[in-house]
């Protein structure tokens, strides 16, 4: 039986445990990746470890999330960032050189090599043959501390792409139409390997929009093999060296198998408020459309800035639409502004932002009230884009461009012949955004590692009480987003170092007083539904709970991330064994946990509803490892002890 890509470059890699689907294996990472808006936990956590250091061959601390500096909040966590990056080795992207995804495609991935990173779409790099993962920052910290990573061996889903795309079909509705048929929960606990005859056809551009968006799959990873775009890439990188090929073994098995006939796709978008509600654009009725932003890690790329300029050149920005472009690198920014198509842009009447995350992360651009804003963006969760009662549609660039000057939701086939992108012979390979640590041990040392007022000290939990009684201060539904859990817009982000101000908004998509409810019941439960904590991969969602005296997480099912990132801090997250127990379960009941270290040792919790003198079970499903940081309070706890 032949090997898959992901188990090829899983094997070459892995220093504890065994290759096999559900076991928690311990795998070498060479390279890893913050951004600003989880960056600053990371640090204080790598920190707190006196780690010297970091042991990965190359480390990146990018600065892209949280760019609007109206106060110093901002500035002052990027000086921190910058200061602790120097002093353990890290290399520091200044604000403004652009979104972390992009620009590690651009100047560090490599075929073959295992990156995680404290984003949930660092699954970007894919694109270009790697194991990129998207972790907690404990886990991320650890992992430039040590050297390794930790996760459950994945199943392999083989998505096989057959044919080739039609005009004004792109990469965007590959993943798309994948999201329409496996869901966002479909891709929870596999690694999502596409081969087939259709792979010849995409870019890697075209590849790392797919292994972007496969993040919204609940997947651990995607990945494309290395092939020769890939040295094509690597080649208008100046990078070469750097490629390899790599590709499944050709009787490669797997455990499921998805078959996608590209010439048969035509243009989708995501309908709000879920990037799997998959549609085609709608024929018989006109939706106006009154805001348009291009960009975000997922559509930013080179080609499909050209893209956008030949379809706006010589037309003009419909006097509805406020058209908003966020390019994905300093570099991407520099080209479009020699060859002109910047001017291109200008003079259609769009609006063009620095290089950065911007509206994706709630970071400005907000939609007016009951607004309709088309995004190539990768979530559309409620509220996300700032406006709550806003709807939000994600689309391919091409949709987004033609629509922008319609002023309606339009299919891009109806605009005319199809458009070509020539890329250039090299791109743009300035490297002054980027700060290099010190070259001298002796002077990494010696930098001071600067500390501003809003950045407080993350929450350390107490060693696991063998029994507690807590009261269920919120039952949620289905698909939780770590938005819902810790909001993201351009006034909250600011408080990502501050977490006793950021547990204020708590859950707060869902109800205003998950604090106050926290506080008058000494912590509590929460119980939530199917795909618990899908989304970001940010650890404020466990953080902002742990900080609020949360016990323990029971729900239906988890997202992978989050239920790591529970475990990291200390909460317990346990399954229902019975499902329909959800339903016998109210707000406020008394839920009484005994014997809770042998119930984890076997993995089952008998819980006694004591409001309704009920017994119901929960389980636990996690390695002796998760148990030991369970037992310990939590991941650096036992980071820090004698029997790590």
């Amino acid at each position: 039986m032949g090997l898959s890509l992901t188990y090829k470059i899983l094997g070459q890699n892995l220093l504890k445990g065994e290759l096999r689907p559900g076991e928690e294996i311990c795998v070498k990472v060479h390279q890893t990746l913050t951004q600003d808006s989880t960056g600053t936990m990371a640090y204080l956590q790598l920190n707190a470890m006196n780690a010297d250091k970091v042991k990965t061959e190359v480390s990146v601390a990018y600065i892209d999330h949280n760019m609007l500096q109206a106060s110093f909040e901002n500035a002052d966590d990027h000086e921190f960032i910058k200061t602790s990056a120097a002093k353990h080795g890290i290399i520091f992207s200044k604000p403004g050189n652009g979104i972390c995804h992009r620009l590690h495609l651009e100047k560090f991935g490599k075929p073959g090599k295992i990156l995680i990173g404290s984003d949930s779409h660092t699954p970007t790099g894919g694109g270009l043959g790697m194991i990129a993962m998207g972790a907690g920052g404990l886990d991320v910290a650890i992992g430039m501390a040590r050297g390794l990573y930790y996760l459950k061996a994945p199943k392999v889903y083989n998505v096989e792409l057959r044919g080739k795309l039609q005009p004004w079909v792109s990469a965007k509705d590959i993943i798309l139409h994948v999201l329409r048929e496996l869901t966002v929960k479909g891709g929870v606990g596999y690694v999502i390997e596409y081969t087939g005859e259709g792979v010849k056809y995409l870019s890697v551009d075209d590849r790392a929009t797919i292994t972007n968006m496969g993040a919204e799959l609940g997947a651990t990873t995607s990945i494309f093999e290395s092939n020769e775009e890939t040295l094509d890439f690597l080649k208008k990188q100046g990078r070469e060296e750097d490629y390899i090929p790599l590709s499944a073994d050709p009787d490669a098995e797997y455990d499921e198998k998805l078959v996608v006939n590209l010439d048969e796709l035509v243009p989708l978008a995501a309908f709000p408020h879920s990037p799997d509600n998959v549609h085609e654009i709608p024929e018989s009725e006109k939706i106006k459309v009154d805001q348009i932003a291009i960009g975000s890690c997922t559509n930013s790329s080179y080609s499909d800035f050209m893209k956008l300029a030949k379809i706006l050149e010589g037309k003009k920005v419909h006097p509805d639409v406020s058209l908003v472009l966020s390019p994905g690198s300093s570099n991407i920014m520099n080209m479009i502004s020699e060859n002109g198509a910047l001017a291109t842009l200008i003079a259609a009447g769009a609006r063009v932002l620095e290089a950065s995350c911007g509206p994706c992360i709630g970071m400005g651009q907000a939609p007016k009230s009951e607004g309709i804003s088309l995004r190539t963006f990768n979530r559309n969760f409620k509220g996300r884009c700032g406006t709550m009662n806003a709807e939000v549609y994600l689309v391919s660039t091409e949709t987004a461009a033609v629509s922008s000057i319609t002023g309606y939701f339009t299919d891009p086939r109806t605009f005319g012949a199809d458009i070509k992108v020539e890329f250039p012979e090299k791109y743009a390979l300035y490297d002054n955004y980027y700060i290099y640590p010190p070259e001298s041990d002796e002077d990494r040392r010696k930098t001071e590692i600067i500390m501003g007022p809003n950045i407080k000290p993350f929450p350390i939990n107490k060693p696991l009480e063998d029994e507690f009684i807590r009261k269920v201060i919120l039952k949620t539904k289905d698909n939780i987003t770590t938005d819902d859990i810790c909001p993201s817009n351009a006034k909250l982000l600011p408080f990502r170092s501050n977490i006793p101000k950021l547990s204020e908004y708590c859950f707060n998509t869902i109800i205003p007083d998950f604090k106050e409810r926290a506080e008058n019941n000494d912590g509590g439960i929460v119980v939530g539904g199917d795909n618990y904590g899908q989304g970001s991969s940010r650890e404020h969602a466990a953080l902002l709970p742990l900080y609020l005296g949360i016990k323990a997480v029971i729900a239906k099912s988890f997202a992978r991330i989050h239920k790591a990132n529970l475990v990291n801090a200390g909460i317990i997250p346990l399954e229902f064994i019975n499902a329909e127990d959800y339903d016998k379960i109210d707000e406020y009941d008394e839920l009484e946990f005994k014997d809770t270290k042998s119930s984890l040792e076997t993995g089952v919790f008998k819980i006694l509803n004591k409001t309704k003198n009920i017994e119901f079970e929960a389980g636990f499903t996690g390695s002796e490892r998760e148990k030991k940081i369970l037992e310990y309070g939590g991941y650096l706890n036992f980071a820090t002890s004698s029997e790590f």
